[in-house]
């Protein structure tokens, strides 16, 4: 097609008229796959005659294309209509897309372009493109800054497509290649400024300081290169960084707080503090350094924390200094990465020796700012009050804000240095309430109180004095003019309760409780009085928290319903169903509102990996709407009736968010779908097309939602056995969700366990109804028989096979044949070492499956065994009575866990240590969080050395450390079979019908398994009896 028609049908896409636009994105659906396409769509945006509206569609179409299909080498099967893309096509995109960036007309072009340059170099570089880094070099050190620009744009993207890879060589080229000549270039720019800087200095200059500062960042994600690690790397970046941090921003006229925090000079300081916080967190802090780390970066942190953290930290004390004198002004970004530079600083012993001197005044001038009530947030009170709340909350769930900062640096203190700061810090608080200070300080106050709540409760020598604090300083404010004073004294009141505090008196509990509403919660699970007081008007309390949750889509509301609907089980019950249909038609409108936000979301998608602002309040509200409802449905599990008229209001909530496929919300329907279809014991008629629809996005979107499916398609065919008996499409979809679960590509070895417990059910569940689908389970199952990685998966896989034979042993072993002769011996190879090895049939259930599919072997007449079997039959006792030597072990191992299970949920467990340091010296500091990073790092070390040596051990089931724990949750049709009872009918069916291989197996057995023999009969006779 030639480029006038081509451009032509890009324009028309934005064509009013939907049939016309329509019909052009059919035409170019249909000619996207030719070759030649991308290179004619280059020389388009190359063109200085196409209107810039045509360039951005075919920019945004290319990216989509390259995107999509770029890594495929060759046709996909399950995708066929992507197409790849040509050779020729390949290389022009290699030889213009540089070119094409430095001359790009517009911001929104060069971002998708700079989105297909991360794809080509992420899948072609250094193999089919070994000159790219000539290429970005020759572009930095151009004198034209439109190709500075550009090279600046391709070195962050060439970062961007290795900064996740573990095991690579790519990126450390990319560093020594490129890095040198980033730093150069951005000390030349900074030398070349004016100082101070004038207000009308053009943007370009910090751009390029932000674009090569935030290739840095994005190169030291994962790991510090050993030439960054250098005294020839880390000295000039250190400079680099330095002089941005130091660098006074000029103000231009006219420019507000929010035009400033958008200004490129302080996106450059951002990523200039990001950097320094980066290198000081991971690789840096030798007191913090997880074990697995130290070989690597022992040394350079070392190095980094004598060196460069002293200096670091001086600089951010004088930024500070010149902040709160008004002398200077900080965006919110660079202030949070302030905070966590000095929070950081705490635990090492040389850091906090220095940091020491200041934190009183830190935490005056500095973080009680950041709690007081300010103007802007008085602003935002009187403007919208709903609002308020809101932004208050999200000030500490959104962790990169300096107000979550500023909190947690003094959570830092309070925990890890209590016996310098606790007392200093308390000492301000009460100075601050004691002077009659302005409401906003009082605020502040009373805002750090609560903050602090948990180790002021569990400090041995403040918790006793709390009730005289909270009815000297928190009561007044019960009654203050100000509402935001009410709110805080609320607030402070519910902490202290929820972590321990207690009234002395009756008196000033039904003062308090009267009047702090939103401590009710804490009161209500804290006080019995509380509850009798509440019990009467509990369902309009809920209603009311329904009503503020609909108003501020915050997530803590959920947990205060929840804990109602949890301690007031009874007074609930008779409106269990109007309430939740209320919370239904709220989570309905939050589910709509977040479907709106994808479709939008859809149409517009970021340069960098479809990362939008998308408003995660409403989701995560929605979530914990559905969280409440569920709890709604466990407290009523003892009344199936209206649990019933419960399941029939949720099943709508469950099917919109099926259909409407809102991802995020796919693990919380499910778990309902689960719960409901448990704790019923059945599936009503409304609730199989919710498997349905399962079944639908399992084969589209949702291929790898099988883990969180799996309960809910288990209950399916637990508890909806006989009309699946009765299905042949149900039963269909059932078989090949497993099929696909085993041999689709992109599902992993997890995937490939939860398909192989589906078949399991399948097979336990319908006896004697899936004839037809015999073979290609036992197929499937052998398909993977020595490809399994992980003990999981190979137990699983060959759990399959033994459901086989117990569903129909003469079957299945006549299918193992058919699929490759001598394959039911391979097969039945690989379970007696299972059964005769020590670990692998670890649980009850693998046991008891185990014995009764032997039960079933020996019931078989003699024709009916393979050839390759017969010599070996006889041993079938003897792997019976291995098994049931391990089974009374197994069986008291599974009690002693369920034993120990409950006594933890019982327990409380005592986490004052947790909180407080009180034997405090000013050495290293190494809490939970430290051991906590520590554990993270050794199973990442774990997870990589096992999938590095995948390759070489795949044949030794030995060798696999990996545990298979008891899953106490599981119920299968198999646990109320007897074992016992069913092998003295099996070996007493094997004596009549096969008497030489019944004699030559007895005569097998050694003294301890004759002995073992006549016990396992003892306890079937036992069995025999009790039962009848």
């Amino acid at each position: 097609m030639d480029l006038q028609t081509l451009t032509s049908l890009f324009t028309t896409t934005f064509n009013p008229d939907p049939n016309i636009r329509k019909a052009a994105e059919l035409q170019i659906r249909k000619i996207g796959n030719e070759e030649g396409m991308i290179t004619a769509l280059l020389q388009i945006i190359a063109s200085d005659s196409i209107d810039l509206p045509t360039k951005q569609a075919v920019s945004v179409w290319l990216k989509n294309r390259i995107h999509t299909t770029y890594t495929l080498e060759a046709p996909s099967p399950r995708r066929p209509e992507l197409g790849v893309i040509s050779p020729s096509d390949r290389a022009a995109l290699r030889a213009h897309i540089l070119p094409l960036l430095a001359n790009s007309p517009s911001k929104s072009i060069s971002v998708q372009l700079a989105n297909v340059l991360k794809a080509i170099v992420a899948h072609d570089f250094p193999a089919r493109w070994p000159g790219l880094l000539d290429d970005v070099k020759r572009l930095l050190v151009s004198g034209e800054l439109r190709e500075v620009h550009a090279g600046c744009v391709a070195a962050l993207e060439c970062a961007r497509a290795f900064r996740y890879r573990q095991q690579t060589d790519f990126l450390p080229q990319i560093i020594i290649s490129i890095f040198p000549t980033l730093v150069t270039l951005g000390q030349r720019v900074l030398s070349s400024l004016p100082s101070p800087l004038p207000p009308t200095i053009s943007d370009e200059v910090p751009t390029l300081l932000h674009l090569i500062l935030k290739t840095y960042k994005t190169s030291i994600v994962v790991n510090l290169s050993a030439h960054q690690q250098s005294h020839d790397s880390i000295v000039p970046w250190g400079q680099l960084l330095f002089a941005v941090v130091q660098m006074q921003v000029p103000v231009k006229e006219g420019e507000d707080e929010e035009d400033r925090e958008k200004n490129e000079w302080w996106k450059a300081k951002k990523w200039a503090y990001g950097i320094l916080g980066r290198l000081f967190h991971r690789f840096g802090n030798p007191s913090q350094l997880p074990s697995t780390m130290q070989e690597i970066y022992g040394a350079f942190s070392q190095h980094f924390v004598t060196m460069f953290a002293p200096e670091i930290l001086g600089i951010y004390l004088r930024q500070v200094e010149l902040y709160v004198s008004n002398q200077a002004w900080l965006s919110k970004k660079c202030q949070y990465q302030i905070f966590s530079f000095f929070t950081e600083c705490v635990k090492p012993k040389s850091t906090w020796a220095l940091l020491k001197p200041h934190f009183e005044t830190l935490v005056s001038s500095f973080v009680f700012p950041q709690l007081a009530f300010n103007d802007e947030k008085r602003a935002l009170w009187e403007n919208d009050p709903v609002d308020y709340v809101r932004v208050s909350v999200d000030e500490y769930e959104t962790f990169a804000t300096p107000v979550s900062a500023a909190t947690s640096f003094l959570f830092q203190l309070a925990s890890n240095r209590t016996k310098t700061t606790f007392m200093p810090i308390l000492g301000f608080i009460n100075t601050v309430l004691r002077s009659n200070a302005a409401a906003p300080q009082r605020f502040g106050a009373l805002n750090m109180t609560a903050a602090l709540g948990p180790w002021i409760m569990r400090h041995p020598e403040v918790k006793g004095n709390m009730e005289q604090f909270v009815l000297q300083f928190v009561t007044p404010e019960f009654s203050a003019p100000e509402p935001y004073l009410r709110a805080i004294a609320c607030e402070v009141l519910g902490t202290v309760v929820k972590n321990g505090f207690v009234f002395s008196s009756e008196e000033h509990l039904g003062t308090h409780f009267r009047a702090a509403a939103l401590a009710l919660t804490e009161m209500v699970i804290l006080y019995e009085s509380v509850r009798t007081a509440v019990s009467p008007d509990v369902g309009k309390v809920i209603t009311n928290l329904l009503q503020l949750s609909d108003e501020t889509d915050l997530d803590i509301l959920n947990h205060s319903m929840e804990a109602m609907v949890d301690r007031f089980q009874t007074e609930l019950l008779p409106v269990a169903a109007q309430l939740t249909a209320r919370l239904c038609e709220s989570y309905l409108r939050l589910a709509r509102e977040s479907a709106a936000q994808e479709e939008a979301d859809a149409q517009n998608v970021d340069a960098d990996g479809a990362l939008v602002d998308v408003d995660d309040d409403k989701t995560f509200a929605a979530m914990g709407i559905a969280k409440t409802i569920g709890t709604i449905v466990s407290s009523i599990e003892g009344a199936p009736e209206i649990l019933s008229q419960v399941q029939e209001v949720i099943i709508p909530v469950i099917t919109f968010t099926l259909e409407h496929k809102l991802l995020d919300l796919f693990d919380n329907m499910y778990e309902l779908v689960d719960s409901l279809t448990y704790k019923l014991r059945s599936i009503s008629p409304n609730m199989w097309p919710v498997f349905e629809q399962t079944y639908k996005l399992f084969k589209n979107d949702a291929v790898d939602f099988l883990e969180e499916m799996l309960p809910s398609l288990d209950n399916f065919v637990s508890f909806g056995a006989e009309v699946v008996k009765v299905n042949s499409t149900y039963k269909q979809m059932l078989v090949d969700i497993y099929t696909t679960s085993i041999t689709n590509d992109q599902l992993g070895e997890n995937d490939r366990v939860n398909g192989s417990k589906l078949a399991e059910s399948i097979l336990l569940n319908l006896r004697g109804n899936v004839d037809d689908y015999l073979q290609i389970i036992v197929n499937t199952a052998i398909g993977i028989f020595d490809k399994a990685n992980t003990a999981s998966l190979r137990l699983a896989n060959l759990e399959v096979l033994v459901n086989a034979v117990l569903y129909n042993p003469s079957a299945a072993l006549h299918f193992m044949e058919s699929y490759r002769p001598g394959m039911s011996r391979v097969f039945f190879d690989k379970w007696f070492a299972a059964i005769n090895s020590d670990n692998r049939l670890p649980r009850v259930h693998d046991k008891k499956l185990t014995v009764l599919a032997l039960c079933a072997l020996l019931e078989l007449t003699p024709e009916s065994i393979p050839e390759p079997l017969r010599e070996g039959w006889p041993a079938i006792v003897g792997g019976a009575l291995k098994i049931f030597k391990d089974l009374p072990k197994a069986i008291e191992e599974r009690k002693a866990l369920e034993a120990s299970l409950q006594e933890e949920s019982d327990e409380e467990e005592d986490v004052d240590e947790k909180f407080l340091n009180l034997t405090e010296n000013d050495d290293d500091v190494w809490d939970e969080d430290s051991a906590y990073l520590e554990m993270l790092a050794r199973e990442s070390a774990r997870l990589r050395e096992q999938s590095e040596n995948a390759d070489d051990d795949e044949d030794s089931d030995e060798e696999s450390d990996e545990e298979i724990d008891e899953e106490l949750g599981y119920l299968s049709p198999l646990d109320n079979v007897d074992p016992y009872l069913a092998f003295k009918s099996a070996l007493t069916t094997f004596q009549m019908q096969n008497a030489p291989n019944y004699q030559a197996a007895t005569t097998l057995l050694d003294v301890d398994q004759q002995t073992l023999l006549m016990e396992v009969m003892r306890i079937a006779e036992q069995s025999g009896n009790t039962q009848s």
